[in-house]
């Protein structure tokens, strides 16, 4: 079946400028005509209906990929670890194999039934985040966050000195 097309029309109306209407497409192609399936005797139909009729296995279903769902949580948690602050250190640890496993997340969506890549590639991204802000942040770049500041405290202590007249 074919689309119909239509003319480009302009939206300002000239007095210059003919229209031509729109014709129907004619379509002579082999592909709109019908052709009746050969007839054929009884014998053929006897033989075809004893024949076992070969069934095409269907597709697998898809489904998710475990590794690179596990990938994601992995990272979210490294990278929660990461900014805990005196974790720092295990969150580095869940963040590099949160990377290995999103990797491998990665790997595995290949396939044309499994899906996950999105899932895989923010793990990813998110756990190579995690590592490079714990480095920094272990060598002393990054200066609000260290293994000796608790930044939850710090963060309620803030909280409460802004909003301790106003409440």
């Amino acid at each position: 079946m074919r689309i119909p097309t239509f003319p480009r029309q302009s939206t300002a109306d000239t007095t210059d400028t003919e229209r031509t209407p729109v014709t129907p497409r004619r379509d002579d192609d082999a592909t709109t005509t019908t052709t009746l399936p050969p007839v054929r005797s009884e014998t053929e139909r006897a033989r075809t209906v004893s024949e076992p009729v070969a069934v095409p296995s269907p597709a697998p279903r898809a489904r998710a990929s475990f590794l690179a769902t596990l990938g994601l949580i992995l990272a979210v948690v490294g990278a929660l670890l990461v900014l805990s602050g005196p974790l720092m250190e295990y969150g580095i640890g869940v963040a590099a194999l949160a990377l290995i496993v999103s990797l491998g997340g990665i790997l595995g969506t290949r396939k044309r039934h499994v899906a996950g890549k999105t899932d895989a590639l923010i793990g990813v991204v998110l756990s190579i985040g995690a590592i490079v802000l714990g480095v920094l942040a272990l060598t002393g770049q990054v200066w609000w966050l260290g293994t000796d500041t608790h930044t939850a405290t710090e963060l309620r202590t803030w909280l409460d000195t802004q909003f301790e007249n106003r409440i």
